[in-house]
């Protein structure tokens, strides 16, 4: 079912793939309130709400879902990217005391080694507190999982030698409502230098739900106060290109003298061809880091080949959080009628 976005809050990208599409008329009851709090730097802020936008869509069947676009304030923005939150987007100060039956909040690049330093830290706090109160289920997303058991549980993310980024396969460690249906091993992608290890999680009580012996914890969740909290270390939500954008993007870094290293290329996501393409590009610039090698960065290559080999699994788990997420609304409203009854 088509997303439901107030028609002056819609970001333009999207407002023009739904032209045509038709107005669906649905009872305003049923329909599940979704605050979406993207917190990603400006370069993946607009990719971002699109990819969680054709996530949702994609994955929410019969239920309506309306979406309202929050983000942290703070945050150090360019000029464009500033303009884009002042149009379609509040502040997570906004929020007060609001209830919505979910949130799905994403991290923002760490500047700091410990979250705790970072600027943003007590607004992001709060923010935890919030969802903790006024939802049926909150999704964290990568570092805003890693940032929400740092808070709620002093967890710390421990680094990586390097960094994982690539497609990585997950054996189901338990069963639970949101694997209902999914495959015993997904893959999704993953982008990051830190981890959370599986002995910390679980002595906290966490429930580990997607796990492997060589790539540890993915999916793991926790109920605290009135909300179920849904964490991912990778990304679900991301699309075709998105990891071949990142690992261009750390290219261009290496070749500006940002990073140190050429970065590693990503893991179950290029077919032979494509690696053997790299290689050779990464042979020809290595000896002479220069920006200007960019100009012959193969994307045309490349674009035509990745492919979104996790959409069934990731459609498939947010299906399932969107019915848990129902099935709450529908509990509080049928306890609301009867404490309205007696």
């Amino acid at each position: 079912m088509p997303l439901l976005l107030n028609p002056n809050r819609t970001p333009a990208q999207w407002a023009a793939r739904k032209i045509g599409t038709g107005v669906h008329l649905v009872d305003a009851r049923n329909v599940l309130k979704i605050a979406l709090i993207n917190n990603m730097p400006d370069t993946a802020l607009e990719d971002t709400e699109l990819q969680f936008f054709e996530l949702l869509e994609s994955s929410s069947g019969t239920i309506p879902v309306e979406i309202e676009l929050y983000s942290l304030p703070g945050l150090q923005r360019g000029e464009r990217a500033q303009s884009h939150l002042d149009r379609f987007y509040s502040s997570t100060d906004d929020l007060g005391d609001r209830k919505f039956d979910g949130a799905i909040i994403t991290g923002t690049e760490p500047r700091q080694p410990d979250l705790r330093d970072e600027p943003y830290w007590p607004s992001l706090g709060r923010v935890f507190d919030w969802a903790e109160r006024n939802t049926a289920s909150t999704v964290l997303s990568c570092l805003a999982a890693h940032a929400g058991v740092l808070y709620s549980d002093g967890i710390e993310r421990q680094p990586l030698s390097d960094k994982k980024f690539g497609v990585f396969g997950y054996a189901r460690a338990n069963d639970h409502p949101l694997l209902s249906g999914i495959a015993d091993v997904v893959r999704f992608p993953h982008s990051r230098w830190n981890e959370v290890r599986a002995e910390a999680l679980t002595s906290c009580g966490y429930k580990i739900l997607t796990e492997s012996q060589d790539e540890g914890v993915d999916i793991f969740v926790k109920r605290k106060r009135a909300s179920l909290f849904v964490h991912f270390q990778g990304h679900p939500e991301y699309g075709a290109s998105t990891l071949l954008k990142e690992y261009r993007r750390d290219i261009k870094r290496f070749l500006r003298k940002e990073r140190p290293t050429y970065p590693s290329m990503p893991c179950g996501y290029f077919d032979a061809e494509s690696m053997q393409v790299m290689a050779e590009f990464r042979e020809r610039v290595s000896g002479d880091p220069l920006e200007e090698h960019m100009e012959s960065f193969p994307d045309a290559i490349l674009m035509g080949k990745v492919e979104k080999t996790w959409q069934t699994s990731a459609a498939g788990i947010y299906h399932n959080w969107l019915r848990y997420t129902a099935a709450k609304k529908t509990e509080r409203t049928s306890l609301a009628t009867l404490a309205q009854a007696g």
